[in-house]
């Protein structure tokens, strides 16, 4: 059973939200238990300091323990000061308000924090992807989620560029996983191109996240999330992971993807400053590329950022943004280069095509960035000024092919003949 509400056409109130959770979340779920709640970092709109204070009210009068664990995928530990802002945390409340709980960090760069729990085999494998792969893959998760009863998942849906819509279990696979299968996963929803997996509900990348779901052995609550363009919440689905999720999805979709009738020559996407690496802010280009025209140019404005990954930095400026065909044709070339990276990188770039050694980019993806130009040439992106733009004069020109989009990146852009199945 899910609990929840929500809707195209109001944000809920405060007090709607909370008696959801206090609905979706009985006491006897959680009393006497030891529970650990998984978070999304400062990379996804939502408003983290409500739902907090809200779960740890609810939860922590009757939980033998209460913990919440930020569910990084590989980004960047936050240091106590970042976990603070992030949550809501004011002066003081740790010692008052959450009194007895702790705040981490998924440590999918030390080894020793994880645990292997089960294997795919390839010919499983083969069937969920519908024979684009037939490889094992072998399951690894934080295995600090043994040392509790209760996992409750609280985090937003979108539409996503490898699983087709965030959330649900999305936050144990990357959120708390490293291994392998992460890599594994992210690269099959990059062979299967970002095109035609965003805002798809059920995907391969999907039914595989849900596999290995299932190997987990502690039981598991989701909160699942849908933020309105406010910043407020449209909709609170809570339950069992799949069904909260799936209710979640299916009012993401009719939220988060906006339709156009044609495309645009020049699409300036804004990232916002949540997005402060283009290993983030690359979400622009995937929610934007269906509205570009053919050899149209997209321009990710983000005067901010001046980094590519602080993880994956090394290897993305080694191998360049290229196109999916460009990595298929010479995979032992990259075999040091975790699939995932040449996901990201394949993402970014686009479509296209690399025929008798030529790569053809169906679109000009343009950085308006803290990079400088010599890095952006190094790996195979255009350039531009960020002073020389100015997003004002991009406005209101749709009619000449111009397309402005303010805080790009959670918003999926489509061509309306999408809707009746084209590309």
């Amino acid at each position: 059973m899910v609990v929840g509400r929500g809707g195209t056409d109001r944000t809920l109130a405060e007090e709607e939200v909370l008696g959801t959770i206090e609905r979706g979340i009985p006491r006897e779920l959680v009393d006497g238990k030891r529970v650990l709640v998984l978070t999304p970092d400062a990379t996804r709109t939502c408003p983290l300091p409500l739902m907090v204070r809200a779960v740890a009210a609810v939860v922590a009068p009757h939980a033998a323990r209460l913990d919440f664990m930020i569910a990084l995928g590989t980004h960047q530990p936050l240091s106590d000061d970042r976990i603070d802002s992030l949550y809501g945390i004011r002066p003081g409340e740790r010692e008052t308000t959450f009194r007895g709980i702790r705040f981490l960090n998924h440590r999918w760069d030390l080894p020793d924090t994880l645990r292997r729990i089960g294997r795919i085999d390839a010919s499983r494998i083969e069937e969920l992807t519908r024979g684009v792969f037939r490889e094992s893959v072998d399951i690894v998760i934080n295995k600090a989620i043994f040392d509790y009863d209760l996992i409750l998942i609280v985090g937003p849906v979108f539409p996503h560029e490898v699983v087709g819509f965030s959330g649900g279990h999305k936050y144990l696979f990357p959120g708390i996983s490293g291994g392998d299968f992460l890599h594994f996963f992210h690269w099959l929803g990059a062979v299967n191109t970002c095109w035609k997996t965003i805002g798809i509900k059920e995907t391969p990348v999907r039914e595989v996240l849900e596999e290995a779901a299932a190997m987990v052995p502690v039981a598991r609550h989701c909160l699942s999330i849908v933020v309105d363009p406010s910043g407020g919440l449209a909709g609170l689905f809570i339950g069992d992971p799949r069904e909260s999720w799936s209710r979640a999805a299916d009012l993401s979709a009719r939220i988060h993807i906006l339709y156009k009738d044609k495309p645009f020559q020049t699409v300036l996407g804004v990232a916002p400053e949540m997005y402060d690496e283009l290993w983030t802010a690359g979400k622009v280009m995937y929610k934007l590329e269906p509205v570009v025209a053919d050899g149209g140019r997209l321009i990710i404005f983000a005067p901010h950022l001046t980094e590519v990954s602080r993880t994956w930095g090394a290897a993305l400026e080694r191998i360049g943004y290229h196109v999916r065909d460009y990595f298929l044709s010479r995979m032992d070339s990259f075999r040091d280069i975790p699939r995932g990276v040449l996901a990201h990188s394949t993402h970014v770039r686009g479509v296209g095509t690399f025929v008798d050694g030529v790569e053809k980019a169906r679109i000009e993806v343009i950085l308006a960035t803290g990079i400088p130009a010599k890095t952006c040439r190094a790996i195979n992106l255009g350039y531009m000024d960020p002073a020389t733009v100015h997003p004002e004069q991009y406005a209101s020109r749709e009619a000449e092919g111009i397309l402005l989009v303010p805080h790009a990146g959670e918003v999926l852009h489509r061509l309306s003949r999408e809707r009746e199945g084209g590309r």
